[in-house]
């Protein structure tokens, strides 16, 4: 039986050309997180390369690589070694000219319990991700990790509050959101950066205050072509209040404790999960209504 307390980190770097050096980057960062007592451990979306969706370049497909596979051995003995679970987002290349956004998750020793492939795709300016990753088909995830039940969503994921619901009543305790997300660097206005970055906070936080869950973004930081990734990775409790969070413009660990005992306290006092009129939702699997 494990305790209701579980220390979590969310990993927020620069990344370069070199997804070797990425990669040990990132195992550097695991290292420190393991050592200020982090027992779950999240990267950042697509940690091993700069940001390459910005472009449609065909050259880019050749990052992709199997999900498990060298990079997730890589994972694999950390997580053992530390004993920490870790989440880590990858490029897959599922079979020839298919290709996902896909996060996977190691336990504490070193098994691989499974992945999540990103659901939503974006198709936006600097975004372009709909060239290189078909949507998941593997459904909304959980996790029963050692030391606790996680859910994986993926950035544009966190957008969606379907998928929060959906992944939280598959028994997630506490929401990873592997990241990726910035500012177009010719967008001066600091009113409309602020803007931006608090709605990206708040959609969040708005799943943890309606699930009552613990949630975790980890964000990117660093200046790649047109991007400025605006990093603000945080944890944040079953009633949306921000625990950790880091800077927009510097490289850190986040380091946040989670007492899973509160999850009980949010729901039975804010009984949100009690009071749904799951018969009346059936019109949700529409587009549009129309009428």
């Amino acid at each position: 039986m494990y305790s209701d307390m579980v220390s979590i980190a969310l990993i927020q770097t620069s990344c370069q050309n070199d997804p070797a050096a990425n990669i040990a980057k990132a195992c550097e960062k695991i290292r420190e997180a393991a050592a200020q007592g982090a027992r779950i451990i999240c990267l950042q979306e697509l940690f091993t390369t700069r940001y390459f969706c910005q472009t449609e370049d065909y050259e880019s497909f050749e990052y992709a690589e199997q999900v498990p596979g060298p990079s997730t051995v890589v994972m694999q003995k950390l997580a053992h070694e530390l004993e920490v679970v870790i989440v880590a987002s990858f490029f897959e290349i599922r079979a020839r000219g298919l290709y996902h956004n896909t996060a996977a998750v190691i336990d504490a020793d070193g098994s691989y319990l499974g992945k999540y492939r990103k659901t939503h795709i974006p198709d936006d300016p600097g975004f372009y991700e709909k060239f290189y990753f078909t949507p998941g088909d593997l459904g909304y995830k959980v996790f029963k990790t050692r030391y606790a039940t996680i859910g994986v969503l993926i950035c544009w994921d966190q957008w969606y509050p379907e998928a929060a619901r959906l992944t939280a009543l598959k028994g997630a305790e506490i929401l990873f959101y592997p990241t990726a997300i910035g500012w177009a660097t010719d967008e001066r206005s600091e009113e409309v950066r602020h803007s931006q970055r608090d709605a990206w906070i708040t959609i969040q936080r708005s799943h943890a205050i309606a699930n009552g869950v613990f949630v975790a973004a980890a964000n990117r930081v660093g200046t790649e072509g047109e991007l400025e990734f605006w990093g603000n990775s945080f944890v944040c409790d079953p009633f949306g209040k921000i625990i950790q969070d880091a800077a927009h413009q510097a490289e850190a660990i986040v380091l946040a404790e989670c007492d899973r005992s509160r999850i009980g306290y949010y729901r039975s006092h804010w009984p949100f999960l009690r009071d749904r009129r799951i018969e009346t939702y059936s019109e949700l699997q529409k587009r549009f209504l129309d009428e």
